[in-house]
């Protein structure tokens, strides 16, 4: 069962997923075109990024009018390109002298492993996902940039598993907090109790073997390889808070890959944005804020791998194809 909620239960904001057909990658769009405040917080050991530092508290641009989520490796941010011309298109962005400039701060993930290396989402893939953007929930599995996520590579990636993009949200009085959040990690994904839903399988690749035990165990076939992973989101809320305290609840929402996610490696370049629409009409309160976010990324990744749909070359099942 998948928890409720999207991203899109904060009002304000739009989703796209652009997926391509010739190969398992694409491109997720939020797009807030009339500026929101945000922020981020770069904690993985291998980032892939674009546009973060303006984001720093200390910097003046408070606000972006749209984030990218993409596979592709360091060549997906080129897809930022299109969301960019996009906006152009519609007179939207930072009034800069005789000109408009669209923020559009991005992450990528590394989905290079399947299928033919040389396709990778740009400029056009961008803009199709703005153009699929709308306020109604998004889909959610093996869509946008979820398309070539993977999970669960410490044995290598012949026994990983099916990752994924998920989303999620929470109401408490009249804050909503929501995440949408693409699972591309090293690690396992776990539930609530410590259950694998998705990550390393057995040898016979129909279990699930718990890669944190056999790391602690001594295990020799446990291999920590770079380039393999990242996990990366957008967590978003309708409360009132300053750009400081936006990058503080992005920090705060990484959290929920603890809980959702084992272990977290310095190999995962894991990176997640947050945005303050302010339409609640009051100051949230930071702390159960970002207890909320934190429960929503978490809720996000495991919904992720348990909508995902399975590949066949390479083989990388899905959480709903084994037992």
């Amino acid at each position: 069962m998948l928890y409720p909620g999207s991203l899109v239960d904060v009002v304000g904001l739009a989703v796209g997923h652009h997926t391509r057909a010739d190969r398992p990658t694409g491109c997720t769009v939020v797009l807030c075109p009339q500026g929101m405040v945000c922020g981020v917080d770069v904690r993985g050991g291998a980032p892939g990024t674009r546009e973060t530092d303006l984001l720093k508290s200390e910097n003046t641009v408070d606000r972006v009018h749209a984030l990218l989520l993409t596979g592709g490796s360091a060549f997906g941010l080129d897809a930022a390109g299109g969301v960019m011309r996009w906006l152009d298109e519609r007179g939207h962005g930072l009034p800069v002298g005789p000109a408009r400039v669209p923020i559009v701060p991005a992450a990528v993930l590394f989905d290079l492993w399947v299928g033919d290396a040389r396709i990778r989402p740009g400029v056009d893939d961008g803009y199709a996902a703005c153009q699929a953007a709308s306020a109604s929930a998004p889909r959610q599995g093996s869509v946008g940039a979820g398309a070539g996520a993977s999970v669960g590579k410490l044995l290598g990636f012949e026994r990983a598993m099916k990752g994924g993009i998920g989303g999620a949200s929470l109401r408490v009085g009249a804050v909503t907090v929501a995440a949408l959040v693409a699972v591309n990690a090293v690690g396992d994904v776990i539930d609530g109790d410590g259950s694998v839903i998705a990550g390393a399988r057995s040898a016979d690749g129909q279990g699930r073997v718990g890669t944190s035990k056999r790391l602690f165990a001594g295990d020799a076939s446990v291999r920590l390889m770079a380039g393999m992973a990242t996990t990366i989101g957008v967590v978003a809320t309708d409360a009132l808070l300053s750009k400081a305290q936006t990058n503080k609840l992005a920090s705060l929402a990484h959290h929920g890959l603890s809980r959702a996610i084992d272990p977290v490696t310095v190999h995962d370049g894991d990176t997640l944005f947050a945005l303050a629409s302010g339409t609640a009409g009051k100051p949230g309160d930071l702390s159960a804020v970002g207890a909320m976010a934190a429960e929503v990324v978490a809720r996000a990744i495991r919904n992720a791998v348990r909508a995902a749909t399975g590949l066949t070359h390479p083989p990388l099942p899905a959480a709903a194809e084994l037992t």
